[in-house]
């Protein structure tokens, strides 16, 4: 098992109003590891994963993302650790009035500098052919079926070369079918690559096959923690509840 941890989580807190989401919330991700956040809908899984990148500031607590405190990053700052991190969303947030290409393009244009055409065409076709759809390049995302969509998503993300990738909820909306062609694709892009990934599910299929360890986020708090062996031998009932 690695032992560098690329995220630390420290004493997280966040409410809105008197519901309290997060309360002193604490993880680290390890280097090379996939870890999975299981919680209850409602739990404050999402809510967790936009504090990790920055789209939520938690009331207190600290987070380390690569060696840096992202709660005393400015705006030019934060930008350059994002392009470390990717972020696959559970709407997938492709833009529909653009093309395959254009989607793929968009995080090139927004991050990189002195790329010729030819080297953004390698790049976008590389990224389409490690989720397998090289040939949906000029298609829109209309003309795509969910699971089609996702790995489009994912392509996107991993055309930075994301050090760490966020998962939120990938297999939300999916059929069983699909749902495990995209946790195997999850898995083949990590040994691939090598990234460290934390994804955010409820899936128990997902929490089996994905994860190296999984971190229960229960009642605000990172309530287990273990391999999914460790916490299915649980007797613990809260434990318990997610497993039978």
């Amino acid at each position: 098992m690695p032992s560098e941890a690329v995220i630390q989580i420290k004493g997280l807190y966040k409410s809105f109003g008197a519901n309290e989401v997060l309360k002193n919330f604490n993880l680290d991700l390890l280097r090379g590891e996939s870890l999975v956040v299981l919680g209850k809908s409602g739990s404050g899984k999402s809510v967790l994963i936009k504090c990790i990148i920055g789209l939520i500031k938690p009331d207190r607590g600290d987070i380390t993302v690569l060696g840096q405190d992202l709660l005393s990053l400015d705006h030019e700052e934060l930008d350059q650790i994002r392009q470390k991190v990717g972020f696959l969303f559970q709407s997938n947030a492709l833009y529909d009035s653009m093309t395959v290409r254009d989607n793929l393009e968009f995080p090139l244009r927004r991050h990189t500098i002195n790329l010729s055409q030819p080297e953004v065409d390698d790049m976008v076709m590389d990224a389409l052919n490690n989720v397998g759809l090289g040939h949906t390049v000029d298609m829109m995302p209309a003309e795509l079926s969910g699971g089609m969509r996702k790995r489009i998503a994912l392509a996107r993300t991993l055309i930075l070369r994301p050090e760490i990738i966020l998962y939120d909820e990938p297999t939300t909306g999916l059929d069983p079918i699909t749902s495990l062609e995209i946790i195997n694709l999850m898995n083949v892009i990590q040994e691939k690559y090598q990234t460290s990934s934390i994804i955010i599910t409820h899936d128990m299929k997902c929490v089996k096959i994905a994860s190296d360890r999984v971190a229960m986020l229960i009642d605000g708090t990172c309530y287990a923690l273990g391999t999914y062996d460790e916490l299915n031998a649980s007797t613990d009932g809260k434990v318990r509840a997610f497993f039978d």
